[in-house]
């Protein structure tokens, strides 16, 4: 882009991304700040369902779909992400979680998650979830939690140890933080000491934090997605929890990608997990689907 000397509008000289899609298809994410424990303030980027050409029943509020992003000190922006869009345009609300430990807040912010892993994370979604609902803007009796790594294990520690949403999607995140501290890549070995505690001091915090410990009070069905090449967070996490959920009786899928390592880069594999999971709530949810997608095996459904 070039600024004219003479102060007039911009002259667009390249551009980095053509997008041929019109900007009406596209929601605005709004900075929300809600209470959270402590009388605490957490923030998040909300995205309303938009479509231009179709409106949900006047009578219905939009299902929710919480987001808790990877890092876990990383922090979700308000920069144009498709695969939200993919969300909004169907209708769905989604809400992506700057919760305590994220970066841009301040160091205070920053420093809530030191040994709260587990805990502020997930009391920040719950919390963003039930502000929305109480606005009068989302389905509290379809209100999903899905995340991504460390956002994978944020979303496992919801389901396990609160009673609030009514189903998950966890993208080859942690279930159990005892082997995962034993055996991750040396990168990020010693991340787990500020976040949770030392290792092995505090092997009985690492038990107690980890999702699979507590996979018993689980009450609502669970997809899970995982690439079989994935050295930080190795396959048998999400292993362990789907035989757990799988033993339970609950609704539970499971979708394993060949040649996928953390986080997915091939594009069917993308848009494969995309369609599989919206494919799964419109089941679990018991919604019809406008898409064309291939069904995805749910067991215990």
């Amino acid at each position: 882009m070039r600024q004219p000397l003479d102060g007039g509008a911009p002259e667009v000289l390249r551009s980095s991304v053509d997008l041929p899609i019109d900007a009406a298809w596209f929601s605005v994410p709004e900075t929300i700040e809600f209470p959270t424990e402590g009388g605490r303030t957490a923030f998040a980027f909300y995205s309303p369902p938009l479509n231009p050409e179709f409106e949900g029943p006047a009578a219905e509020l939009p299902p929710l779909l919480v987001h808790s992003h990877g890092g876990p000190t990383a922090a979700a922006t308000s920069l144009l992400n498709l695969q939200t869009q993919f969300w909004t345009s169907r209708g769905w609300g989604l809400v992506d979680v700057n919760y305590g430990g994220s970066t841009g807040y301040g160091t205070e912010y920053r420093r809530r998650l030191n040994g709260n892993w587990g805990i502020v994370d997930v009391d920040d979604c719950v919390n963003a979830a039930r502000h929305l609902v109480e606005l009068g803007l989302a389905d509290p009796r379809r209100v999903a939690i899905a995340g991504g790594s460390a956002g994978g294990y944020t979303t496992l520690a919801a389901l396990t140890t609160r009673d609030f949403f009514r189903a998950g999607a966890n993208h080859f995140g942690i279930s159990d933080l005892v082997p995962f501290a034993q055996e991750t890549h040396k990168f990020e070995s010693r991340y787990l000491f500020s976040l949770i505690g030392p290792w092995p001091e505090a092997a009985e915090l690492y038990r107690d934090r980890s999702p699979l410990t507590h996979v018993e009070d689980l009450n609502c069905p669970l997809i899970v997605f995982q690439g079989l090449e994935d050295k930080i967070v190795p396959p048998n996490q999400s292993e362990l929890i789907v035989d757990a959920v799988r033993r339970k009786g609950l609704p539970v899928a499971y979708l394993a990608f060949p040649g996928e390592q953390h986080g997915f880069r091939q594009a069917q594999n993308i848009k494969r997990s995309l369609e599989g999971e919206l494919y799964f709530y419109s089941q679990v949810f018991d919604f019809a689907l406008a898409d064309e997608i291939e069904p995805v095996p749910i067991e215990n459904f």
